[in-house]
């Protein structure tokens, strides 16, 4: 009965949330699942579980909406030769890591312990992000083409992305810059039709399975909407600003997103 009451005074916090995670998803193509993820776990108001359906759903619609706008507008730079098969293994690896989820949640009967696990996960895994983001002006690119390695490449992002809940996240740019010198705003197009293919796939695998959380419809339908609200903004700003402008948004996120990862853990713990 708590926790309801809590949903319906903070309802417009969660759609606020849902909008702004979005813009900047959208803005620097990190789908907004890795902001959304750690920001509703500091509440505490849901499970881990339900924190990552929520957070999939909204990504999943605001990724769909830039996806197909882009291509309405004519503006699309999407390289289909290889982020295809990326988002088939992201797909794969998505699989994966809900089946790691679900063995993880097995193993702890303790929820909270989930929630610090994936904290500190992200924390790591946000951390390298940044560092690389900081340092990539000096590190030799690659330019894979092989679409065996791309589906490989994709299975470790799908594992890494569904276990943590954050659909995609920031070590998608960095493998497209690193693994096929993508400049920034041509990665930031890859990156979320990457993470629409995992979503799509990884809310199928959920419904599979039978393991669809048990959610108000007022709040899935309010950030379901938000995220595609976020989605045309965050397109309106991305086709405004430089490359450079992105990289430096990108990075002040990582180091929110460092922060929220380490308080989520001291309050799990």
């Amino acid at each position: 009965m708590m926790i309801c009451k809590m949903y319906d005074s903070s309802l417009l916090i969660i759609y606020l949330i849902s909008f702004l995670a979005s813009v900047l998803g959208a803005v620097c193509g990190i789908g907004g699942g890795v902001i959304i993820k750690p920001v509703l776990d500091s509440f505490q108001l849901m499970d881990a579980g339900t924190v990552s359906f929520l957070s999939g759903c909204t990504v999943l619609s605001m990724t769909c909406y830039s996806v197909v706008s882009v291509h309405v507008k004519g503006d699309s730079r999407i390289d289909y030769k290889v982020s295809t098969y990326l988002g088939i293994g992201a797909a794969a690896g998505g699989c994966l890591g809900k089946c790691l989820f679900e063995a993880l949640n097995r193993w702890f009967s303790d929820a909270g312990r989930i929630g610090a696990v994936q904290s500190a996960a992200l924390f790591v895994l946000t951390i390298g992000t940044l560092c690389y983001t900081l340092q990539k002006h000096r590190i030799h690119t690659r330019h894979i083409t092989g679409k065996s390695i791309c589906a490989c490449i994709g299975i470790i992002l799908g594992i890494m992305s569904s276990f943590l809940g954050i659909g995609g996240g920031p070590i998608n740019l960095v493998l497209l810059y690193f693994c096929f010198s993508m400049e920034t705003k041509v990665a930031v197009q890859n990156s979320l039709y990457i993470i629409l293919i995992s979503q799509v796939s990884s809310l199928i695998f959920t419904a599979v399975k039978g393991n669809l959380p048990a959610v108000r419809p007022a709040l899935l339908l309010g950030m379901v909407i938000f995220g595609i609200l976020g989605g045309a903004a965050g397109r309106r700003v991305n086709s405004k600003i430089d490359s450079h402008t992105v990289n430096k948004l990108f990075i002040a996120v990582m180091l929110i997103i460092i922060l929220i990862c380490v308080y989520n853990f001291v309050q799990y713990m």
